[in-house]
């Protein structure tokens, strides 16, 4: 089976539509219907069938997607090994969000001019799902999100992951609030009453809102939402409701942290790249740098 048109297929199985492939792709879309048919009598079974004005993969088709995942990891790997020893040399695509910019990547950056001037990145701040979904249509090399143990990502078996650190959190609330020992369930039942703040471009903070409120026997009312740390603190401060910090985010005035444990929300920071391509020398420096950094 030729490679490319398993590589076509594949992404047929993610975007939907031979249209959105071709965009993706820089092709037409007749060469993505003409290789697909010519994969499909490869193969000696249909992999497309109609639906509608447009078409779906059959049964076989998906399966044959599936099996790509993996052919075209071996595939890369197999390039990757022809040339173990060549010195890193391309641009690497980012997609993460902006604190692990901020203390991991641009310090990379750095060091990159001087000790690997052959190596650029191009980065992007994305979200962590934005991120995911540039690294599977391939718009990026690398993403790097983030994720709570309270609220696991579910992660596609077509991508690897690499750990990076984690980071406990805790429970902002203006200062001179009523202070409440105990458990996580119980520290937040005694704010049950109050509008709670959440990240406006990820849902999985307030995940762990709800996950911790539901242990302490309520729905938290959820009315703010904001992207920015320091936005969210300074919400609190304004009185607009209570919110999750970083256990170590610096002593502002007006703002008090309680500490949240049993269980004790952290947040998970890691990278993902697709399934055979973390051997491609630039990506493979770039994650050994980021490792480095944070062990």
């Amino acid at each position: 089976m030729d490679v490319r048109r398993l590589e076509l297929l594949l992404a047929l199985s993610r975007l939907g539509s031979m249209h959105a492939v071709a965009e993706t792709l820089n092709v037409t879309t007749s060469t993505v219907s003409q290789q697909i048919a010519a994969l499909a009598k490869e193969v000696g079974t249909p992999l497309l069938e109609p639906a509608g004005r447009r078409v779906r993969l059959t049964p076989a088709g998906r399966r044959l997607a599936g099996h790509a995942v993996h052919v075209l990891a071996a595939h890369e790997a197999a390039r990757a090994d022809l040339d173990p020893s060549a010195a890193p040399a391309g641009t690497v695509r980012v997609a993460a969000f902006h604190t692990v910019i901020r203390d991991s990547l641009l310090p990379v950056v750095h060091r990159l001019a001087v000790e690997h001037p052959a190596v650029r990145l191009e980065i992007q701040e994305q979200e962590p799902p934005d991120a995911r979904a540039m690294l599977e249509r391939d718009l990026v090399d690398l993403a790097i999100g983030y994720d709570y143990n309270l609220a696991p990502a579910p992660i596609d078996p077509s991508l690897e992951v690499g750990h990076l650190w984690q980071s406990t959190w805790s429970l902002a609330v203006p200062s001179r609030s009523r202070r409440t020992p105990g458990t996580s369930a119980e520290v937040l039942g005694a704010f049950a009453d109050r509008d709670w703040i959440v990240n406006s471009r990820n849902n999985a903070d307030e995940q762990v809102v709800r996950t911790i409120a539901a242990l302490a026997g309520y729905e938290p009312r959820v009315t703010q939402r904001a992207d920015s740390l320091q936005l969210v603190s300074e919400m609190i401060i304004a009185g607009l409701g209570v919110a999750l910090l970083p256990a170590t985010y610096p002593k502002t005035t007006g703002i008090s942290l309680r500490r949240l444990h049993t269980p004790e929300p952290r947040m998970r920071a890691y990278t993902l790249t697709r399934r055979g391509h973390a051997n491609w020398p630039p990506l493979a420096l770039l994650l050994s740098l980021l490792q480095r950094r944070t062990h």
